[in-house]
């Protein structure tokens, strides 16, 4: 237990030091790329290896010079409004349509065509369409949000439906269930682990997808702020972004993963 512990810090820190040394290479080589260092003070303030002095986009993120520009801190909470906003549609609208297609035969013969159509397509197809619709940023984020996040959603929901015993749908008939107590004493129980895993996916798909939107829509947001840094030629920002994105992708899985893990009967079961 202790040696895997000790792997669990040591490993990461290890890949940590070679992305930092591939970083300094490529830092050499391409005219003007941020090294690590300066790309440090850039986060958090200081003076850069030219003599520049920062003040930090994480040492003051919540200030405000007016509506339209802001600290990342605003970027990112507008961002994650729009993000959970289509999340919570996809939701609404995927595991009621989950739970048909996973019932009905015929609801599946007649939706999953279009689904298998619809679910490779990317956002960025969806965009310029959604945008003549809404004529409204924040509608244009929502709606492609919704539109790319729902699928894992349907799919999963269907899948746990379809997993629920044969003898489990037997009494129910037996006790005469009407459709709705079949749903919420039986299929319910079994699918949420299901359910939850294809909420998992969708809220990554969501927060991949909005930052693709944002570039293109523009306002408010970490996406635009990616973008707008890259057309000021602050490449050191476009970086802190990046790694920002991720960390908070990171964080959106963890939390949706132990909220899954919570409500997997079959993980506890085992424990």
């Amino acid at each position: 237990m202790k040696n895997e512990l000790i792997k669990k810090i040591l490993l990461p820190l290890l890949v940590f030091v070679l992305i930092i040394q591939v970083w300094s290479g490529i830092s050499t080589i391409v005219d003007d790329f941020p090294t690590p260092s300066d790309t440090y003070v850039a986060a958090f303030g200081g003076v850069t290896s030219d003599g520049d002095e920062f003040v930090g986009v994480l040492s003051d993120p919540f200030y405000v010079e007016n509506q339209d520009v802001k600290g990342i801190f605003w970027q990112i909470l507008e961002s994650l409004k729009r993000v959970f906003s289509g999340f919570i549609l996809a939701i609404l609208v995927g595991v009621p349509l989950g739970l048909l297609i996973g019932m009905s035969k015929n609801a599946q013969y007649a939706f999953d065509p279009f689904i298998q159509i619809f679910k490779p397509v990317s956002p960025l197809a969806w965009l310029p369409l959604l945008l003549f619709i809404f004529q409204d940023i924040n509608m244009t984020a929502i709606s492609t949000i919704f539109i790319t996040s729902i699928w894992p959603i349907i799919i999963n929901t269907a899948l746990g439906v379809k997993s629920v015993s044969e003898d489990y749908m037997n009494v129910a008939k037996v006790l005469r269930f009407s459709p709705l107590e079949k749903i919420i004493q039986i299929i319910l129980p079994v699918s949420v682990p299901y359910i939850f895993t294809g909420m998992r996916l969708s809220l990554g798909i969501a927060w991949l997808v909005i930052v693709a939107a944002e570039m293109l829509t523009g306002g408010i947001g970490i996406g635009f702020w990616i973008w707008d840094e890259y057309n000021n030629l602050n490449y050191h920002n476009i970086i802190i972004g990046i790694i920002v994105v991720g960390l908070i992708g990171y964080l959106l899985d963890l939390m949706m993963g132990k909220i899954a893990n919570y409500f997997d009967y079959t993980k506890k079961g085992r424990a």
